[in-house]
């Protein structure tokens, strides 16, 4: 496409990627995908001659249109643009992405700002599910500056909250796909949960771990990676996925007792390195697999109790906090998080 795309990078979140309007890409999968490799500069390590950030949290996609849903405003799909392979995804959600999606409909016109706050509510097309942002329109204005601190994202921006709602077995069918809230998956105990992103919770002292290493130090670790992967590759089928080895679900959770005040720390793998911090989605499960007696999370977390809780989980960079409404049967109705979004280039992109 040598006329270039309109296109506007944003940060959501701890992740950040190209944000489009879906009529303005490709309408075939096939053409738009081999623009986004070439746009991303993909396959390769660095991503040279592309916008990607050889990293797979900078290496994101975010396709947003006007929805004609009942009670959507808009439709939300998004792609991993694989950094090493010549591979886009639209297997899985983000919901570190998705932070940004309202404010970049509110720019682009489709959603009419509010003087104050703006609720955008959003289709997220990869997993069939809704979630509503409050975007901050001061004056009818998308406004990025604020006091709002999330970890893993440095200095404040504009709060920018996500609730979600019926999110559980968004992907899989069921929070718990198999019906059990332990599975014995390659001779170690987990919690095969999805409650809006695939995940497969594991002690990290079961894998030979603390579940406190770094990032580098994890990545390094090549026993422990193939032993993950076995593991993924075993709990695939197991969770309703089918084969899993070319998916990017399941996410591998490794979790240990908090060190910092919250109520659970945690290692993610997606799904062969390891995060530096955490998905949303992926935080929001492991935030309800700990409140499974059950899971082998439980036994691990600190709880604050009540059928509104809120828990923090600790990651490498920080902590991110998860709201989960419970019923009268301990059934997860409502999940909320709070992120930040923060417009960064608005033009057009070549591929």
């Amino acid at each position: 496409m040598s006329d270039g795309v309109r296109a506007m990078w944003m940060r959501g979140g701890t992740s950040k990627g190209g944000f489009f309007l879906a009529g303005d890409l490709p309408a075939d999968a096939a053409a738009r995908d081999a623009f986004l490799l070439r746009a991303y500069g993909s396959p390769d390590a660095r991503q040279i001659d592309g916008m990607g950030g050889a990293d797979p949290l900078t290496s994101k996609v975010a396709i947003v249109s006007r929805s004609s849903r009942p009670g959507a405003d808009v439709d939300y799909l998004f792609l991993q643009v694989h950094v090493d392979q010549a591979l886009v995804s639209d297997a899985q959600n983000c919901g570190n992405m998705l932070a940004g999606v309202g404010p970049f409909a509110i720019e682009r016109g489709l959603v009419p700002a509010r003087d104050g706050r703006t609720e955008v509510r959003i289709f997220m097309a990869n997993t069939g599910k809704m979630a509503i942002a409050t975007v901050c329109t001061p004056q009818g204005r998308v406004r990025y500056e604020g006091d709002a601190r999330i970890d893993g994202v440095p200095g404040t921006a504009a709060p920018v909250p996500l609730a979600f709602s019926d999110i559980a077995g968004s992907t899989c069918g069921a929070l718990l796909p198999t019906g059990n809230a332990m599975d014995v998956v390659g001779g170690v105990e987990a919690t095969l949960i999805d409650n809006g992103m695939p995940c497969v919770v594991l002690r990290a002292r079961d894998l030979g771990i603390e579940g406190y290493e770094d990032r580098a130090t994890l990545d390094a670790d090549d026993a422990l990676r193939s032993r993950l992967e076995a593991i993924r590759l075993e709990a695939g089928p197991l969770m309703h996925l089918g084969e899993v080895a070319d998916k990017s679900v399941p996410k591998m959770m490794l979790v240990a007792p908090p060190r910092a005040g919250g109520a659970i720390c945690v290692r993610s793998f997606i799904p062969h390195r390891c995060h530096a911090s955490i998905g949303v989605l992926g935080a929001v499960s492991v935030a309800s697999a700990c409140l499974l007696p059950a899971s082998p999370a439980h036994a691990l977390a600190k709880l604050p109790g009540g059928h509104r809780q809120r828990i923090a989980v600790e990651h490498p960079s920080g902590a991110i906090d998860c709201e989960i409404d419970l019923d009268a049967r301990a059934q997860v109705l409502r999940a909320a998080v709070l992120r930040t979004a923060r417009k960064l280039f608005d033009g057009v992109l070549f591929g």
